[in-house]
């Protein structure tokens, strides 16, 4: 007696208007991510052939560095794997027939004028960051637990963060002249790093639960 299939196997020609829309939601966030890291790669990462953009400011790589001595590799690498990952995204949306996502028309941003920045326009605004900490505390607490309690508010790693706006980069020299003001720049970046990051990791799993294609939710949980 065969078996039926709830979700298409194989290589599917085509994809259903609703996971092309899952993956051009990826490709987004992917793409705005992308922004992110590019901005602290010009400053604080490494500039080459893979990321050739923008020429490196040593007070805030240093400052940055204070964090973790390797994190100007880290910036690095995160940057260049954001930027496969739409890539990705967009060549196989374009390879099922279905349009790909180009986010250049949005991008009206100025960005820092601190030396190392390339000067580009930009999608997002690293100068102006109220960040959400409690990806920190959420998984340390002994009493409640995120997955059973998604309802819960957990405490803020650290409160000040959570209110007003910070910035993450050197808006311009000037902020790198007071040491300690780049510190608290730098330290600021590195909590927006891991609120990227875990953003993520939430995000696709819910998104692929949604798929009606195993490569699409193949794609989405990878």
């Amino acid at each position: 007696m065969g078996m039926g299939q709830g979700m298409g196997e194989g290589h599917e020609d085509r994809i259903t208007e609703g996971d092309a829309a899952l993956l051009r939601f990826a490709a987004a966030a992917e793409i705005l991510e992308t922004d992110f890291w590019v901005q602290y790669n010009e400053l604080a990462g490494i500039q080459d052939v893979e990321e050739p953009d923008g020429s490196g400011n040593p007070d805030y790589t240093e400052a940055v560095k204070q964090l973790d001595e390797d994190m100007d590799q880290y910036i690095h690498d995160n940057t260049e794997d954001e930027r496969t990952h739409f890539t990705f995204l967009n060549a196989y949306l374009v390879s099922k027939g279905a349009d790909p996502v180009n986010l250049d028309q949005f991008r009206t941003l100025p960005g820092s004028t601190a030396t190392g920045s390339s000067g580009k326009l930009r999608l997002t605004n690293l100068t102006k960051l109220t960040l959400d900490t409690s990806w920190f505390t959420r998984y340390r607490s002994r009493d409640h637990n995120p997955d059973l309690e998604p309802n819960f508010v957990f405490p803020q790693a650290i409160p000040d963060l959570f209110t007003g706006q910070h910035t993450a980069i050197p808006r311009t020299n000037a902020d790198t002249a007071d040491p300690d003001l780049l510190q608290v720049i730098a330290n600021t970046a590195g909590f927006h790093f891991a609120t990227i990051e875990q953003g993520g990791n939430s995000l696709y799993p819910a998104m692929a639960q949604r798929a009606t294609s195993v490569e699409v939710l193949r794609i989405l949980i990878s």
